[in-house]
């Protein structure tokens, strides 16, 4: 036990280092995907996000649009539990066969205007799953996709610019 302790004293720590005080050009991008919302709804860009089937690689990249690093909620940038209350729909995965009815009802009760985002690489295509006897196939078989952020999976900021993109060129 005393080993433990005193190996416990003597390493570093393993966590990553602490992120900066504020990282400016995150914060004019987040502000900047607020403002477009304002100026194209009238309010802050509510969003609900939909798992039709993916590894969950790309949900952990949304969440992390939550944390205490990006904190949306600070520019008024929000995930919402129902549909009925979303402007824009992320939907990341292959749609498979089973998802793809909740996908298609979830699509219908989200109000208009609205648009389909879809997330990663697997969204677009299928990805690694392209193919498989449960994949019905990518997001934009199965709704109308107004904007695809590819990448396996796409960082957080990489999101955030495809918000701000999906808000100018429907403006």
């Amino acid at each position: 036990m005393r080993n433990l302790l005193l190996q416990g004293l003597l390493q570093s720590a393993l966590t990553e280092t602490p992120p900066a005080a504020d990282d400016a050009a995150l914060a004019e991008l987040a502000k900047s995907v607020d403002r477009a919302a304002r100026r194209r709804l009238g309010r802050s860009l509510s969003i609900r996000e939909v798992d039709a089937g993916s590894c969950n690689g790309c949900e952990l990249e949304i969440h992390a649009l939550g944390n205490a690093f990006y904190d949306l909620e600070r520019f008024g940038l929000r995930f919402v539990a129902s549909p009925r209350h979303a402007d824009v729909l992320m939907v990341t995965g292959p749609v498979t066969k089973n998802m793809r009815q909740a996908l298609e009802r979830t699509y219908a009760a989200t109000p208009d205007p609205k648009w389909v985002v879809a997330v990663g690489d697997c969204a677009f295509d299928g990805g690694l799953f392209a193919g498989s006897y449960a994949v019905a196939g990518g997001v934009s078989a199965i709704v109308p996709v107004d904007l695809h952020i590819r990448g396996c999976p796409p960082n957080p900021t990489a999101l955030l610019k495809g918000l701000l993109a999906l808000l100018e060129k429907t403006a």
